[in-house]
């Protein structure tokens, strides 16, 4: 970036240092001869007695000393000044070569400046921790491209594959062929729609309103019934009231992502699947929990992730396209939320997102002083 030409920081440092010392050491012999001249008495005896010395002649005789001393001291400002300012910016130059090793595209340089806790090392470690969010951040957008243009990659070769398999032979029978090809594209639309709504509540682009998370809960488990009882899944909802601000039409899609992995992801013929809602002070909570295998740690840390699936990517007819979880992390990321797995000890997967509690009425219409 081109700056405009000037001093740098380490000679206006070096030249208010020595501006410092001159000014200092000028009164210190101004008033040493303020002292000779006024506080002693109008005329003196020197050390051999022979005759009296005047002001006139102490000033004339003073004069050639204070140059003197006047010039040492500017010498020794400036010297130490530069010394002790590269001394001080020290710390800076490393930051400010770290900040250009960044910005050149390598984000897994460190500071690490030693020393003890002062305010340049608080700077330093305050731009560690930003670029090491920076580069967990772009390796986390990395993953996210590559596996969704495989994902996106996939049914459009599906795709080609049966157009192929059609030309090279003209009296297939294009019923077959209609449906596979209409599922394939049912599929790319459910992933094209899901990047989509995912972009969404990354940028915000939503209008708020007073939603009730229990009411959404509600509206979730009834839509999901179908899905339940043909696969035998038991859905139990129960709860207090859940006022919270946010986009109703996300919250519902967050609430239907959580319900529906719950119930696919379960034992089949005799899973359950529990959606309870909360309220703390300043919190509610939506908690869904279901039964199913027993889940390790590791895996479940993983499970929010785009494309990432408890199955291990075996697709089956309800499987989804492995952005559930991570829709519902980006909304509720969206909402100031937080979202919470963990594996139930008897198996199956517990999550809970807590959201901030819509303000009263009373408080909300409150008028500050």
């Amino acid at each position: 970036m081109d700056r405009e030409p000037g001093p740098s920081a380490r000679l206006k440092l070096t030249l208010s240092y020595a501006g410092f010392v001159m000014l200092a050491g000028t009164l210190l012999l101004t008033a040493v001869l303020v002292f000779y001249l006024y506080f002693l008495p109008n005329g003196w005896l020197i050390t051999d007695g022979n005759f009296m010395i005047n002001r006139a002649l102490l000033v004339r005789e003073f004069a050639p000393f204070i140059a003197v001393v006047l010039v040492f001291l500017l010498v020794f400002g400036l010297l130490g000044g530069w010394v002790l300012a590269g001394r001080m910016l020290a710390p800076l130059t490393r930051i400010t070569d770290a900040t250009r090793v960044a910005a050149n595209g390598s984000l897994s340089h460190r500071i690490r400046l030693p020393g003890r806790t002062d305010e340049f090392r608080e700077l330093a470690d305050a731009f560690d921790t930003m670029l090491a969010r920076l580069e967990a951040h772009v390796a986390e957008q990395r993953r996210f491209a590559a596996n969704a243009s495989h994902e996106l990659r996939t049914p459009l070769a599906i795709t080609q594959s049966l157009l192929d398999v059609a030309r090279n032979d003209p009296e297939r029978d294009t019923g077959e062929l209609d449906e596979r090809l209409r599922v394939v594209n049912t599929r790319a639309i459910e992933l094209t729609e899901a990047l989509l709504l995912l972009s969404r509540a990354e940028q915000r682009s939503f209008s708020r309103d007073h939603v009730d998370l229990s009411l959404i809960a509600e509206e979730a488990a009834e839509t999901l019934l179908p899905l339940a009882e043909k696969r035998g899944i038991t859905v139990e909802t129960a709860g207090d009231a859940a006022p919270t601000v946010g986009s109703s039409a996300l919250l519902l899609q967050l609430t239907t992502n959580l319900v529906h992995n719950a119930i696919v992801h379960n034992l089949p013929g005799r899973g359950a699947v529990w959606v309870t809602t909360g309220g703390h002070p300043g919190t509610v909570v939506l908690t869904v929990e279901n039964t199913g295998e027993p889940l390790a740690q590791p895996l479940v840390a993983t499970l929010a992730e785009p494309f990432r699936r408890g199955t291990e990517r075996i697709r089956t007819d309800h499987a989804g396209v492995g952005l559930g979880l991570a829709i519902v992390k980006s909304i509720t990321h969206a909402h100031d939320g937080t979202l919470t797995l963990a594996p139930r000890p008897d198996g199956g997967l517990r999550v809970t997102v807590r959201l901030p509690a819509a303000p009263s009425p009373a408080s909300a219409g409150r008028r500050p002083r």
